[in-house]
Parts: C-alpha cells; sequence; structure tokens
C-alpha cells in the first residue's frame, strides 16, 4: 500500500467518494451515526460502498450501536469493517466480530500517556486500534472534531497489533504526523472538509499526496 495505509472518513457523496479512490486512499469511512454532520443512510451507503469495491477497504463506522443495526449494516452495505467509536465493551466488540466474521477496529481517545493502556484491552480483541484525540468538552462527536494530540506517544509504541493515527489530520499537516509518531497508517476526516460534514475533493487529493510524499521521503533516509 505505498508505504503508508491511509483511510478518509466520513465519506457521503459519490463525488468526494470517486476522488479519495481516484486518489489512491486504501480505506473509506462511512459514518453511521445520526448526530454526525457525515451519517449517511443505509441506502446511500449501500451505494458508496459499491464503488469502492475492489478499489478500498470500506469501514462501518459506529459508535454504541446494538447487534440488530449493525446486523442490517453487514446485511445491505457488506462492508469489509466494523469500527466501533464509541464506549463500546471488549465483550461486546467480540460477540460482533464473531457473529459478522470480519475484521474489527477500535477507537481509543488519547490526551495523554495514561489512555494508551486501554489499547492494550482492546488489541486482543480487535484487529487494528485507531488513537483519535479526546473530543473537546461538551462536544457529542467522539471523533471528527478536528483536535490532535502529542504524537511523540505513538513513537515506538508496541501494541501488538497495527494502529492508526487519527484526530486533526489535513494536508499542511500530515507529513509530520507520519515523521514524528512514525506510524504507517493515518486517518482524516475533517481535515479533508470544506465545511464541517463537507468533505472537498481537492483537499482528499491534497492529503493524499502529502502522506505518501512523507513516506517516500521517510523510506530514502
Amino acid at each position: 500500500m505505498n508505504g503508508v495505509t491511509i483511510k478518509i472518513c466520513g465519506i457521503s457523496t459519490e463525488e468526494t467518494m470517486q476522488a479519495a479512490l481516484d486518489a489512491g486512499a486504501d480505506m473509506i469511512g462511512l459514518m453511521f451515526f445520526p448526530k454526525s454532520p457525515r451519517h449517511v443512510t443505509l441506502s446511500d451507503a449501500a451505494r458508496l460502498a459499491d464503488m469502492a469495491r475492489g478499489k478500498a477497504e470500506t469501514v462501518a463506522v459506529t459508535v454504541n450501536m446494538d447487534l440488530d443495526s449493525l446486523s442490517r449494516i453487514n446485511e445491505l452495505v457488506d462492508p469489509d469493517w466494523f469500527q466501533f467509536h464509541g464506549a463500546e465493551t471488549p465483550e461486546a466488540i467480540s460477540v460482533a466480530k464473531g457473529m459478522f466474521n470480519k475484521p474489527v477496529m477500535k477507537a481509543v481517545s488519547v490526551s495523554g500517556l495514561a489512555d494508551l493502556e486501554k489499547a492494550h484491552i482492546y488489541a486482543a480483541i480487535a484487529d487494528r486500534i485507531l488513537f483519535d484525540a479526546k473530543p473537546p468538552k461538551g462536544s457529542e462527536l467522539p471523533g471528527g472534531n478536528g483536535v490532535s494530540y502529542d504524537w511523540t506517544l505513538l513513537k515506538d509504541l508496541d501494541l501488538a497489533k497495527p494502529f492508526m493515527l487519527s484526530g486533526g489530520l489535513n494536508p499542511a499537516n500530515v507529513a509530520e504526523a507520519i515523521e514524528i509518531s512514525g506510524v504507517s497508517a493515518i486517518d482524516a476526516s475533517s481535515g479533508v472538509e470544506r465545511a464541517k460534514g463537507v468533505k472537498d475533493s481537492d483537499l482528499i487529493r491534497a492529503f493524499i499526496a502529502a502522506a505518501r510524499g512523507a513516506t517516500v521521503a521517510r523510506s530514502s533516509k
């Protein structure tokens, strides 16, 4: 995957899906959370997932969702991954993983070193951990808030499972984030938007190009 796995999260239109695919995104996040401005309906998500099939992996992003609703997504959208971005327990994630027989990703909110301990608990079950910034006080959204954290926290982290850096990434800072953290997987949402919840095709292309350039520079050192 050209040195770094790139996930563009919160895609909700065919235009921006096509831009992400053409630019070489590896993973596409589809948001199933009504409070989010990036929320997609099942029918829209199914159409977008079909566009991506065979070109990029689709990730169903959910927040504290019950098994019946997860089953509907699995049946109608058929995502490649499920991402759990709420307060889901390791036990609940294990049940869902067994039921759908698909890889799962768990988001862990980070503001300091102590928050990384929680990741080890989920790493025993999840196939990938996504480290996102803790949401601002009062925010109803667990992610996509455009805030970041100390990227050095992930440097040399030994987790025994792949992990991904998320939170406040944009075309201007993604290269620095990759260099400082040393990660091989990144995720962007608000950083490739021209307004809250409105993805911008040019920003998506710029973000992916900057990330690819950073990993080429890193490999040449």
